[in-house]
């Protein structure tokens, strides 16, 4: 096992890590040399379930807190990707294979300036009122929208996570997320800094294949927003799925 990494991680499930419903497990290999790099959990519906059902909770509180407090949570979280920056920048390269000057240079930076971004953000959004006659006033407010499901693929883990991630958070809303099962290690780390900041639920991290989780949360009634990036096979099956359920969805594809 690489020093760098847990020899075995959990799902993230309401701020707490568990080992999953079923105990069904998957490797993670270090794509230049086949050394097995860890262990992790291959989710089944029950543990998607379980994480949906925590992030509503956490809803409950999250949809609440002030956008100066949202965006004092978004900076800090940006603080710790960058307190962390090198040993974050090793795990990418480890399990996605990326030469290390790029996740260094690009992948870990470029994800907390997104927190940072956003951070920003949040404290310029307005709503608007428009008088429509002399006695009738249209008011818009933007609220969140509520529990967001979102589907990464292999090549940039880590900044697509974030890049996911940071505007569900602005916006008040919680998530379930994701990654690929070829490259899970560098979001399952991001997590452990998430729970020194976040409220437990906001953020849930499921691991497992597409074939099972990942399609699973495709159907699941309890998201209210899809996003995903990969294929634009699987991408027209989101964008299908959403479309029944009359919920909007973000496709990179």
């Amino acid at each position: 096992m690489n020093a760098h990494v847990d020899s075995d991680y959990g799902l993230f499930i309401d701020g707490k890590w568990t080992k999953g419903k079923q105990g069904k497990t998957f490797k993670a290999y270090n794509p230049a040399n086949g050394e097995l790099l860890s262990t992790c959990i291959d989710a089944c519906k029950e543990d998607v379930d379980l994480a949906v059902s925590a992030a509503w909770k956490a809803f409950e509180g999250w949809k609440n807190v002030s956008p100066g407090e949202r965006a004092a949570v978004l900076l800090k979280i940006a603080d710790l990707i960058d307190a962390n920056a090198e040993k974050l920048a090793m795990v990418e390269t480890l399990d996605n294979g990326k030469p290390i000057r790029e996740t260094t240079a690009v992948d870990i930076p470029l994800s907390s300036d997104h927190f940072r971004y956003f951070a920003g953000a949040i404290r310029t959004e307005e709503g608007q009122a428009v008088m429509i006659d002399k006695d009738t006033l249209s008011i818009i407010l933007m609220e969140p929208i509520g529990v967001v499901g979102q589907v990464i693929p292999w090549n940039f883990p880590f900044l697509m996570a974030c890049w996911k991630i940071a505007p569900a958070l602005a916006a008040g809303d919680c998530v379930v997320i994701k990654p690929s099962s070829a490259t899970s290690l560098s979001i399952l780390e991001f997590a452990k800094l998430l729970s020194e900041v976040v409220p437990p639920g906001v953020v849930n991290v499921i691991t497992g294949r597409g074939s099972g989780a990942g399609n699973y949360m495709l159907e699941h009634e309890g998201f209210r927003k899809l996003a995903f990036t990969g294929s634009t096979e699987v991408g027209c099956c989101v964008s299908e799925a959403a479309a029944k359920r009359l919920i909007p969805a973000t496709l990179e594809l």
